[in-house]
Order: C-alpha cells, then structure tokens, then sequence
C-alpha cells in the first residue's frame, strides 16, 4: 500500500503478484477442464462419453415398475454395446384414466441417446407427454409386421408409437433410424415381465 491508502499500479506490482496471478488461472483453468471431460462440442447434436455416464440396472428398474402397474411391461434385449443410463417413472392422465410411463433410455455405440417409454395410458395423452407436441402422425415404420406411427417430437427429434396387447409402446431420441428399428424390434419381441 502506498502512503495514500490506495493499492499501487500496475507498474508497482511485481514478478510475484504475476506469478501469483498466474498460478490462480491455472487452477481455474485445471478445474474448468476437469469438470468439462465427459462433454465434448459438436454443433450437429449432443454427444457423451459413454464411459462417464451413469449406469441403471434395466432389469431391475423394468420388474419393479412392472410389480406396480396394470400394463404389461416388457424388458427388450439389447446388444451389449447399448449402454442404459436413465429411467423414470411419470403420471400421465387424469382422473379415473390416470396411468403412469416408465421409461429406460440408452446410449448406442454411435454416440446417440434413444428411449423407451412404455404405459397404460391413452395414445394422445402418452405422445403428448413424451413429446411436447399434441400432434398428429406425419408418417409410419413398419417393423416385423407392426405399425409404428411416426410423430414429431423436441428438438428436432421424432417418436415411433405402436400400440401392444394394451400397451403404448414409444420410441424417440437423437437416434438413426436402424437404432430406432433396433429398439421397436426388440420391444416387440421381449414378453411381459412377471407381474
């Protein structure tokens, strides 16, 4: 401090201020890149390292909700290199028609994130939910011989909708079309679990 009161210039500070100062911006620097690993920039669409994402215990997550709803709820079988990371359990509905989703989403080995939303509820309600959007079908898939109706959804994405044993079956994500197959695919195939 000088006789004034008032902290020195910038032509009063020293080599170590600067080195202090340097010092500082490293860390912040460090922390900043070790808390930004996982993510990486691409403007075309989200992506993760899959090996830093959570892991949910499909099977587990599946039987429970199946214990607890009236719908059947199926588990698909997946190749191992879809990597599940979420699961949720929403209302949908209201009143005496109130029903519940149950969700599983994973992320396939291209990088991209596709889920699964499986309820008892009405077709309209469920859409409306998983996509934002109350919208009707601008086209359709068909997949080992079942309708899938196809909606938009958020950001750009789509929904493929089919309707199984009284179920509403929902596919939607960032994914390609294939990994859209992929996952109808096995839905259909997998059989209800034990209530």
């Amino acid at each position: 401090m000088t006789d004034s009161g008032r902290p020195p210039g910038r032509a009063g500070l020293g080599m170590r201020d600067m080195v202090g100062a340097l010092v500082v911006l490293l860390v912040i620097v460090g922390v900043v890149a070790t808390v930004t690993r996982g993510c990486s920039f691409d403007p075309g669409a989200p992506s993760s390292d899959p090996s830093s994402a959570p892991t949910v215990d499909v099977s587990a997550k599946l039987r429970e909700a199946a214990s607890s709803v009236a719908f059947p709820v199926r588990e698909p079988s997946l190749p191992a290199s879809w990597h599940a990371n979420s699961s949720s359990t929403t209302p949908v509905g209201s009143g005496a028609d109130a029903d519940v989703i149950v969700r599983v989403g994973w992320l396939t080995p291209g990088g991209r994130y596709v889920q699964l939303s499986q309820s008892g509820g009405a077709v309209g309600e469920v859409v409306a939910e998983e996509t934002g959007t109350e919208s009707e079908p601008t086209g359709s898939a068909s997949v080992d011989g079942m309708r899938w109706d196809i909606y938009p959804s958020r950001r750009d994405e789509v929904a493929w909708v089919a309707e199984k044993d009284g179920a509403v079956l929902l596919v939607t994500g960032n994914g390609n079309e294939p990994e859209f197959r992929d996952l109808a695919a096995a839905a259909v195939a997998a059989k209800p679990l034990a209530k």
